[in-house]
């Protein structure tokens, strides 16, 4: 996988709906790789918290993450089905 190419991919297709922002580690290599939705102000008002995607490893969950962000992201539009599949909490180490 080249992570440059999915990175400059999504910061592409969010385009002004939001900041992609690259980090180190988040702790979830088993769940390689890992996107983290924050939600928006007014998602947060509406008592969203950040999503933590999985297995983010397609060019079609890259369209459906951007796609999402784009319509308000967590707690403004609903995450389509097939991202809720890859929602985990690294507090459980498991999917949520």
């Amino acid at each position: 996988m080249d992570h440059g190419e999915q990175v400059a991919r999504l910061r592409a297709a969010v385009g002004d709906a939001g900041r992609v922002r690259v980090s180190e580690c988040l702790d979830a290599c088993g769940h390689s790789n890992v996107v983290v939705v924050n939600p928006s102000p007014r998602g947060r008002e509406n008592g969203a918290r950040p999503v933590w995607l999985g297995w983010v490893l397609g060019e079609d969950m890259v369209t459906e993450i951007a796609e999402w962000v784009r319509a308000g992201g967590p707690g403004v539009a609903e995450a389509p089905a097939t991202l809720e599949l890859q929602e985990f909490d690294l507090r459980k180490g498991a999917r949520s």
